[in-house]
């Protein structure tokens, strides 16, 4: 049973004379394809060379045992002389014997891990690290832990950790489910059976995928309904801080570290769970959209079975032909639907439509606080006061011209914030363009060389303002 889910050449590396290095790059590795920050686990070729490539410039390789294909034309042992070749090498042998597989997007090539590689990678490196791990309640089991450490910080604080490392592993086993997905419809694509595809797609897909884990987060009673529960709590505990001191204080008892680490561990695990909840819709679609087109392929293949498999028509033909002898009353028992077709309204032959998400509704009116409206109008009031208006500035022209036939500026007068901003600008109405133009032919200012003083508030040039006859 092993030996069907991994390549035969699988641990090749790790048992040969350069193990070390091999465990050290797929260490490496690891910490790429599991990141929880990674939506997509289609990772580009370069990033993986270039991950390789770190892995092996700080483990500081310097020999090499030949393996099988480093050889010469000569029949001399190659061996690689950089860095760069090293992680060329390492990287083709992965892909070789099974650990990476590749996939040409147009003129990108991208690397990734089937399931059963996914997660035999994930086991040896919790083997490596020597790490516990919960299973099992995925969602709930992080809420009733969230739950216990905030309510008993100072007793169940490292409950905080399982629920980052619970969430951790869920985060993994969607990425596993569309990885499952793309596999099977890969061996779908490869298969010219018909029957094998309907065979296989109910037996993979349906009774495996769909009804274990798929159906499970599509129904009413998913475990995601507690997702918004998860980060208001989070968030609230991020702005706590009496609870976060008791909560490092607990990591550093439990973890036998400093203070600081400690709280740097309490703040990477309530990121870890915040990034991973707020990432679930962005995965759930991409997992939709495989299986909407996984179940477009089969819903095809089903339509046109019967127009593409070879003597469907004499089949059909001796059916009739049966039916016709019997006197309407007996009707032959279906065996098997390789033989006999069927229509119905429930039938597969309908394709599934793809879900649409439900449009948000608003539920209550949100209540404004007064002191809020209050302060919005005084804004208001005060931007209308700062507001440089062409009329304000005529009429406080005219009112110090009223009764003379010219006025000076210290003659001119600033009780307000209004007539500060019309003494200011009544000097240059020309740069207030079009809207000033009319006002502006009004009045003629000749400016003075000497510099005066405005009621105590503006230092500038005298000036005259008159009207124009």
């Amino acid at each position: 049973m092993l030996f069907n889910k991994l390549p035969d050449q699988l641990f090749i590396p790790l048992s040969s004379q350069n193990r070390q290095v091999y465990q050290s790059v797929l260490l490496s590795l690891s910490d790429l394809f599991f990141d929880e920050d990674l939506v997509d686990p289609f990772v580009p070729k370069d990033l993986v060379r270039s991950a390789i490539e770190d892995a092996v410039v700080r483990l500081g390789v310097r020999r090499w045992e030949p393996e099988e294909g480093d050889v010469t034309a000569e029949g001399q042992p190659d061996l690689p002389s950089s860095s760069a070749e090293y992680s060329s090498r390492i990287y083709r042998r992965l892909v070789e014997t099974g650990w990476l597989e590749e996939e040409q997007r147009i003129y990108r090539t991208y690397v990734l891990l089937s399931p059963s590689i996914s997660f035999l990678l994930r086991t040896l490196v919790a083997i490596a690290n020597l790490e516990k791990r919960s299973y099992g309640g995925a969602v709930l089991n992080v809420l009733s832990s969230l739950e216990s450490a905030i309510k008993d910080p100072v007793g169940r604080g490292i409950t905080l950790s399982e629920a980052a490392q619970t969430a951790s592993d869920f985060s993994a086993h969607l990425t596993d489910m569309m990885l499952g997905l793309r596999e099977l419809k890969i061996n779908l694509s490869q298969s010219n059976n018909p029957q094998e595809i309907v065979r296989n797609f109910f037996d993979r897909f349906v009774e495996h995928i769909l009804v274990s884990d798929y159906k499970t987060l599509k129904t009413k009673n998913n475990p995601f309904r507690f997702r918004q529960q998860i980060l208001s709590l989070l968030r609230e505990l991020q702005f706590d801080s009496l609870t976060l001191q008791h909560l490092t204080e607990h990591y550093q008892q439990q973890f036998e570290i400093s203070l600081y680490e400690a709280e740097a561990k309490v703040h990477q695990h309530i990121n870890r769970i915040i990034r991973i909840f707020e990432s679930v819709d962005q995965r759930l679609a991409i997992i939709d959209d495989f299986r909407y087109r996984l179940e477009k392929r089969v819903s095809d293949t089903v339509r046109y079975m019967d127009k593409t498999t070879p003597g469907m028509a004499s089949r059909l033909s001796r059916v009739i032909t049966q039916v016709a002898r019997r006197d309407g009353r007996e009707i032959p028992r279906i065996s098997s639907l390789d033989a006999v077709g069927f229509l119905s309204p429930g039938s597969i032959r309908n394709p599934i439509k793809r879900r649409q998400p439900a449009e948000p509704r608003v539920i209550t009116q949100q209540e404004i606080d007064p002191r809020v409206l209050e302060l919005r109008q005084l804004f208001k009031d005060y931007k209308e006061r700062r507001e440089v208006r062409i009329d304000r500035i005529e009429l406080y022209v005219e009112r110090h011209l009223l009764g003379k036939d010219q006025v000076s500026a210290t003659e001119f007068s600033i009780e307000s914030i209004e007539d500060y901003i019309c003494f200011s600008y009544l000097r240059h109405m020309k740069s207030l363009g079009k809207k000033a133009r009319k006002t502006t032919e009004q009045y003629e200012i000749n400016f003075q060389e000497q510099y005066v003083n405005v009621a105590d508030m503006v230092e500038c040039r005298d000036f005259v303002i008159q009207r124009k006859a």
